[in-house]
């Protein structure tokens, strides 16, 4: 198989490894600018990334309870629409201070001009 015709397999793969390590950073945003339900999170991380993420309900309550084990998630009880009350859940404030400095760290980098550049470029 050529090279060009592995292109598409080789793009997948790596995207399914990329996609699954950012999880837990569409899920703080998510929370970032206030408390959501698991629908709610699930709509903003599939909208905000245009589409290219995709998350199971269970995977996110099974996140969610890892974050709150941790202490950097939490949850309040409100009403649901005609049914069970829901999990509203919300970052603590060290939920805030972990994704503003995982930020600082990881993605401002991006935004340096010599990267930037990097991106930009085209390949040879």
């Amino acid at each position: 198989m050529d090279q060009i015709n592995r292109l598409p397999e080789l793009l997948a793969a790596w995207e399914e490894t990329y996609k699954k390590g950012q999880l837990t950073l569409w899920i703080f945003l998510s929370l970032k600018d206030g408390k959501k339900y698991v629908d709610e999170i699930k709509t903003f991380i599939e909208e905000e990334s245009c589409h290219t993420m995709f998350c199971e309900s269970q995977s996110l309550y099974r996140n969610l309870r890892k974050f709150q084990h941790s202490g950097v998630v939490d949850y309040e009880a409100g009403e649901g629409n005609r049914g069970p009350e829901r999990k509203y859940y919300f970052l603590t404030k060290l939920g805030r201070d972990l994704l503003d400095s995982f930020i600082k760290r990881n993605i401002h980098l991006f935004f340096n001009e010599r990267i930037k550049g990097l991106i930009n470029k085209e390949g040879r």
